[in-house]
């Protein structure tokens, strides 16, 4: 069962809009896509030792402080994970990361959700379903939704900047 059949099972059935591959939020920009909706930057983060991982979701133009956010949250200094790990934990490989990849951490809730507080205002998330070339429009009701089925508890947090 892909991503957008199982997200209508749990009767999460969020707009699709098909478009050319996006890696980034650069390539989104220069390709001036206008869709309604709260773009997001999705991080794949590991802690020092490679035994935490958590999945940050900000705005595009958020230039994250990991040394400060390891600070914050208590981690040993925040990294970004290799491809390898997000294939091994998500299931997907860069550029194709959104909080839909949680899906493939279901059974083993080994990655933390994080949003970003700066992101508390917004709705209709933009997310890849697993794949860069379409983007689906997540309320925040289902992100919440969504979460609950895969067993991640999102944590809203203040993501401080550069």
């Amino acid at each position: 069962m892909d991503i957008l059949e199982k997200l209508t099972s749990w009767q999460i059935t969020p707009p699709l809009i098909e478009h050319p591959p996006l890696f980034n939020c650069d390539e989104a920009d220069r390709l001036l896509l206008e869709r309604p909706g709260t773009r997001l930057k999705n991080l794949f983060l590991r802690d020092n030792y490679g035994r935490r991982h958590a999945l940050l979701l900000t705005k595009p133009d958020k230039q994250v402080d990991l040394k400060a956010l390891s600070s914050q949250l208590g981690w040993s200094r925040i990294g970004f994970a290799s491809a390898e790990r997000l294939d091994k934990y998500l299931g997907v490989a860069p550029g194709h990361v959104s909080v839909l990849a949680l899906i493939n951490d279901a059974n083993a809730q080994a990655v933390e959700l994080w949003l970003d507080n700066d992101l508390s205002e917004g709705d209709d998330f933009h997310c890849h379903p697993l794949r860069n070339t379409a983007t689906v429009l997540l309320s925040k009701v289902d992100l919440a939704r969504f979460a609950e089925h895969t067993g991640h508890t999102p944590q809203w947090i203040d993501v401080p900047e550069r």
